[in-house]
């Protein structure tokens, strides 16, 4: 029998699957909506710039002033102004005068404080013993000292006093508010986008609409202090009190303590040492923004540096910067003293048994003082032949002089190269686009690195901005905060991955970032105008070196160990959402500048807000351009937190995660 040998069925041939299409690189995206700005810059260069002189106002601009002129007029007779602003407006300036009467103004019929200098510095190193230890005590003391003599005693004890008043209020706000948040999730989910707006705008954006209100002074001041200083308290007891160990609350829960024991016996003393902490960091962010309130005649510092750096005088401005220096760093070691001695107190309850009588000899001492400066002249005011101050100032200037003979071919070469190959051609391109160009080119930048809801945000921010009528000045700071910024993530990056492959280096450069954020702004300042002068210059490398927070060089850190591939193939790749985030945080230290820098040479919008605050006629284009700069900063914070987050989503390019 022959067996049939049947084939195989043949099998339906399949189409090859074409391999998935890889999304196009956003970056490729950039590079290609950057190379059709330029070519459409090349073709429409000059047209559309929406450009205003500088004394011409436009209706917006009139509107604010007319505004501005009626809420003058109705001050005394508006209900909510006699009921409300001006009741607030008196408490505060009462406060404040209060303050200033104690340590730093002549009494009414008396012709000095009722404290003098000698009872200041027993009070001021007392209370750093009582809270910390003796050596920064000793700090203190000698720190209200140098205060003295420099010649600025009643100066340094304003600044003190607005700062105390700022802080105090901001306490007595702050941490219940902060309390009832970290026990409700519920208060603290309705309360953080208050607090992210209130520290994401520039500092100064809160004078202008401030003395609408409660006039150009020290109450504008005070409230505009205590609204950039209390985020901190807030946040920080906040997290103190919910990071406090649930077994903790229930023990006390079970043994029938009432809500107010609980927080009384358990929650603040565990929580006490990051509350402390948050004071910290609040007393800090209230004198930089007291200085800044000098630009409305808020008393103190600020006032002396403001004057200074107007008129070029640089060693005045060095002898105020000093004292500012000095105030900070002596306000921030007190206070993290104190957070280290709650810390030691929770853990040892009794303390040293010599420590009880010494306090009370000292507190004996400390009223002898108070009342030696309440009764003699001596003691009252502090004596000016110990005034050290002019020599000081000519120091300063005789090595500003001795580096301006010596290297002023190094800074200005320095100087012209970067504003003639940088700062010119950038700002060319920014400011000579057509308005109509600059808003397409940033819509599509926010799309492709932010995302839909990013290009929405810059869209409705670039609309606003044309409509205050400062297009072009918003330009130019646009230019000044962009190039500001990449200095600050350049030298952060180096900065970072130094740190990370050096101990030492680490030891070293992280006490001068602390120092860094301890310093008002200010200060950074000084040392450009003494190197380079009066420039827009001067005021974008102070803006970077402001914007080179320990946020910006952590970012970097993580990526400072290994050879140079590993760092630029691995490492800072995986780093680039941190460096996203610090681009971010960059650029809100820049922003905060801005005004400062319009003070030497930088102009555009900073100069507006100046002007506004100096000039009445001008106040309405100095309201707008405060605005323009919020717009400014809310398009470029949605945009970078947007390129953040998709920098941190597994999906690459626009790709659909799996």
């Amino acid at each position: 029998m022959t067996a049939v040998i049947t084939p195989p069925a043949e099998e339906p041939v399949r189409e090859r699957e074409s391999p998935p299409r890889r999304p196009v690189s956003r970056w490729v995206l950039v590079v290609g909506v950057v190379v059709g700005w330029l070519v459409l810059w090349l073709v429409f260069r000059g047209r559309d710039t929406l450009d205003l002189a500088q004394s011409a106002l436009t209706p917006l601009h009139r509107w604010f002033n007319d505004l501005n002129d009626t809420i003058g007029a109705s001050r005394n007779s508006n209900p909510v102004f006699l009921y409300f602003f001006n009741e607030i407006r008196l408490a505060v300036d009462n406060l404040v005068t209060g303050i200033q009467y104690l340590i730093s103004q002549p009494v009414p019929g008396r012709g000095a404080p009722l404290i003098g200098w000698l009872g200041v510095v027993a009070i001021a190193g007392y209370v750093s013993w009582a809270f910390g230890n003796i050596r920064v005590a000793v700090l203190a003391a000698v720190g209200f000292v140098f205060f003295g003599l420099q010649g600025l005693w009643e100066e340094s004890m304003d600044t003190l006093a607005l700062t105390a008043a700022a802080v105090l209020i901001a306490l007595v706000i702050g941490i219940p508010v902060g309390i009832l948040a970290g026990r409700s999730p519920r208060v603290n989910r309705i309360i953080t986008p208050v607090l992210d707006f209130m520290q994401t705008m520039p500092t100064f954006v809160y004078l202008a609409p401030l003395t609408l209100f409660f006039l150009i002074g020290p109450a504008s001041a005070t409230i505009a202090t205590l609204i950039y200083a209390m985020p901190p308290a807030i946040r920080i007891t906040a997290h103190a009190i919910a990071a406090v160990p649930p077994a903790s609350v229930e023990a006390a829960d079970s043994l029938g303590a009432t809500g107010w024991q609980t927080l009384r016996k358990v929650l603040l003393p565990m929580a006490k040492r990051t509350i402390v902490l948050g004071i910290n960091q609040t007393i800090m962010a209230a004198l930089a923004m007291v200085t800044i309130a000098a630009l409305i005649d808020a008393p103190g510092l600020g006032q002396v540096v403001i004057k200074a750096l107007q008129s070029l005088d640089v060693g005045t401005a060095f002898n105020a910067g000093l004292a500012i220096v000095v105030m900070a760093v002596v306000l921030d070691r007190v206070t993290t003293a104190a957070g280290a001695r709650a810390e030691e107190q929770l853990r040892h309850p009794g303390g040293s048994r010599l420590r009880r009588p010494l306090l009370v000899g000292g507190g004996v001492v400390t009223l002898v003082c108070g009342y030696l400066s309440y009764t003699y002249v001596w003691a009252a005011e502090f004596p000016d032949d110990a005034n050290i101050g002019p020599r000081i100032t000519g120091a300063a200037e005789d090595v500003t002089l001795w580096v301006q003979d010596n290297f002023s071919v190094l800074t200005n070469g320095l100087r012209d190269a970067f504003t003639t190959g940088v700062l010119n051609p950038f700002e060319a391109l920014l400011t000579e686009s057509p308005w109509w160009l600059m808003c397409a080119v940033v819509v599509a930048l926010a799309l492709v690195l932010g995302g839909a809801r990013a290009a929405v945000v810059a869209a409705v921010c670039l609309g606003l901005l044309v409509g205050t009528g400062l297009w072009r000045d918003a330009m130019t700071t646009l230019t000044s905060t962009l190039i500001a910024t990449v200095v600050v993530i350049v030298i952060g990056v180096l900065m970072g991955v130094w740190m990370g492959r050096s101990r030492r280096a680490d030891r070293v450069i992280r006490p001068l970032l602390d120092a860094g954020q301890t310093m008002p702004a200010f200060v950074y300042l000084v040392p450009f105008v003494a190197l380079f002068g009066a420039s827009r210059f001067s005021a974008i490398v102070a803006d970077g070196i402001r914007g080179v927070s320990a946020t910006t060089v952590e970012a970097a850190t993580a990526a400072g160990a290994g050879s140079w591939q590993t760092i630029t193939k691995v490492q800072l790749p995986m780093a680039s959402r941190s460096l996203t985030l610090a681009t971010n945080q960059g650029l809100i230290y820049v922003l905060s500048m801005v005004v400062v820098g319009g003070l030497v040479g930088a102009g555009a919008l900073g100069y507006d807000v100046v002007a506004g605050f100096s000039q009445g006629q001008l106040y309405g284009k100095g309201l707008a351009a405060g605005l323009a700069i919020v717009l400014l900063g809310i398009m470029l914070d949605r945009i970078t937190q947007a390129a953040a987050r998709r920098t941190a989503s597994p999906t690459r390019g626009g790709g659909r995660s799996r």
